[in-house]
């Protein structure tokens, strides 16, 4: 069995990498950097270990932070992690899921690749002394915890225990629908101080291997390596991400409007782009909800989750988060099919309701993959 050790050298290309991946959301790359750093800092160890690696019969769960991606920044990154060192919700949760299921959990995966859930699943991996692997749920960031690879691969999300900013402790046993688990832990996360830690989707090594979106981890480390040296060679970041992840460019522009509010535990916007260079004369909209949902050109859909609108910075090739958004900046927008297993998701019940467009408030909206669009 190999194992990646995640160096020190790592951290930044690997944040760079998280934020594109974070598609708007993902979390705070600043906050990420806090815990890498802490965690190095301490002498904690990240093993890192590739999913066909796993063995068949064992244990592992998925988790995150949960809450707006507002409500995150407006926390202190440093006090809030020096904090965890007496106190770590997202340990305390996957303890709460070993005392539920009466097992130990031996290897952790993250929920999302972000810049911040992806640390933290780092950090408490490394804290329980277990591997981390290689690979995530969504092969991007996502706003709910129901938007899962494992959701549509028969992996059920209960239960689900949740552990607010305050210490409370709630376990979701059961739900009649998919989206009721993140409905109820949205609810405490207002209640609970703006965020908290889950754990979901306990699974055997079997489970992980045929569900998980393989390699996301090591993927990102390589986005953030790839734009560094593009932008070191003069190359166009853009163009050079573009064809690494072999992508459409669907826009570049502008952001001319937008508006955007903080709602029940989500960071929701509507934005508009003017174009430039060849896209001139064109509008872009597009609804944000955390993460990219939704893009129109020209009022024409383009692209819709679970497919990728990467956010860039057109001068740099940097992802752009959502809060960041402001009239006047520049973006490149490029488009990118999900995972297959995503879109195998996609073609099941359960599926359509986890990741179905009414979970952004366009119910009238059916999921077409990007390739057909």
């Amino acid at each position: 069995m190999s194992k990646l050790i995640f160096k020190r050298e790592d951290i930044k290309p690997f944040l760079d990498g998280l934020t594109i991946y974070g598609t708007g959301g993902g979390g705070e790359p600043e906050w990420g950097k806090v815990i890498l750093e802490n965690d190095l800092n301490r002498g904690r160890v990240y093993e890192i270990i590739d999913p066909e690696d796993i063995e068949d019969d064992a244990f592992i769960c998925s988790g995150g932070i949960m809450g707006s991606v507002k409500s995150l920044d407006n926390l202190s990154f440093e006090d809030t992690t020096l904090g965890w060192e007496e106190d770590f919700p997202l340990v305390n949760a996957i303890k709460a899921m070993e005392e539920t299921k009466g097992r130990k959990v031996d290897y952790l995966i993250p929920f999302e690749v972000g810049a911040l859930n992806t640390p933290v699943i780092m950090s408490a991996a490394a804290r329980l002394g277990i591997p981390m692997i290689n690979g995530d749920a969504c092969g991007r960031s996502c706003p709910e915890t129901q938007m899962a690879s494992f959701i549509g691969h028969g992996i059920d999300l209960y239960p689900m225990p949740l552990v607010d900013r305050y210490g409370n402790t709630t376990i979701v046993m059961n739900g009649n629908t998919p989206t009721y688990a993140d409905e109820v832990g949205r609810f405490i996360v207002v209640k609970g101080g703006g965020f908290g830690a889950n754990s979901h989707y306990s699974m055997t090594g079997a489970e992980l291997k045929r569900s998980c979106i393989p390699y996301t981890v090591t993927k990102a480390i390589e986005f953030g390596k790839i734009i560094d040296d593009a932008n070191v060679q003069g190359k166009d970041p853009v163009e050079t991400f573009r064809q690494f992840v072999d992508g459409k460019l669907l826009f570049d522009g502008i952001i001319s409007h937008l508006e955007g509010e903080d709602r029940g535990g989500f960071y929701l916007t509507n934005l508009k782009m003017t174009g430039k260079g060849q896209f001139t004369g064109k509008e872009l909209k597009m609804v944000v909800k955390n993460e990219s949902m939704a893009v129109w050109i020209d009022d024409k859909l383009s692209i819709m989750f679970p497919d990728c609108a990467f956010m860039l910075h057109t001068e740099t090739g940097y992802g752009v988060p959502s809060i960041d958004h402001k009239v006047g900046l520049s973006m490149s927008i490029v488009g990118v099919p999900c995972h297959e297993r995503i879109g195998k998701c996609m073609e099941t019940d359960i599926g359509k309701i986890a990741y179905g467009a009414a979970r952004y408030g366009y119910k009238e909206l059916e999921y077409i993959p990007f390739e057909k669009l």
